[in-house]
């Protein structure tokens, strides 16, 4: 998806003057969704990207532990779920302006989800060169398996949505979960974690995302 950053998960962890990390989200033309209210842990925001154009197209929101690289705590002990929302976006245009893009969709999350796992859990005892050649290798494969959401690498998972029973195609690997499906309103809604079970998870609406920064 191309995209570009609008915030970062610094001005989430408090550092002082990072600025308001909830202004990209209170741009968008869609709703955020996050883990419902059986969930009493913390919230917290993490980045919103935009198009070309300036127009929100996906962003997440954080739950749990927020991921940490710190040696004394490895991925194995961080406990955290995020969920992802990707705007419904049946056309878009290209970043130089003379073409459209492929229209947003339930593997745009998967692939988000499964590419934002990788990121918080790559294995921080390996050498910088060869973080680099394993990231870029599971990056593909999870490129490969957004893209086909109904192959042997996923299984059906149904979890509710503003208390409706969804169904999300969902799997787990060493490193974690990640599960992709479709809200009522449209948006797509992608999730990944490590630590809790997705199994009790569920999904909703967030009212106000100015509660989560």
């Amino acid at each position: 998806m191309e995209t570009t950053s609008r915030t970062g998960p610094s001005a989430a962890q408090g550092v002082p003057g990072a600025g308001r990390a909830v202004d990209g989200y209170l741009a968008a033309g869609f709703p955020w969704y996050g883990l419902d209210e059986a969930f009493s842990g913390p919230r917290w925001l993490m980045q919103v990207a935009s198009a070309a154009d300036g127009s929100v197209e996906h962003g997440s929101t954080g739950h749990g532990d927020e991921p940490s690289y710190r040696a004394e705590l490895g991925p194995e002990d961080q406990r955290f779920a995020v969920v992802v929302t990707v705007a419904n976006r049946p056309v878009r245009r290209s970043p130089d302006g003379t073409g459209v893009l492929e229209a947003t969709s339930v593997s745009s999350a998967a692939w988000l989800a499964g590419s934002g796992l990788l990121s918080r859990t790559w294995p921080t005892q390996m050498e910088r060169a060869l973080r680099q050649d394993w990231l870029e290798q599971q990056t593909g494969i999870a490129w490969d398996l957004a893209d086909n959401l109904h192959g042997d690498g996923w299984s059906t998972l149904s979890l509710p949505v503003d208390g409706t029973p969804t169904d999300f195609r969902y799997r787990e690997s060493e490193y974690g979960w990640v599960l992709a499906g479709a809200a009522e309103d449209g948006q797509h809604i992608g999730a990944y974690g490590r630590g809790m079970s997705a199994y009790g998870l569920g999904f909703a609406v967030i009212g106000d995302i100015e509660s989560y920064s």
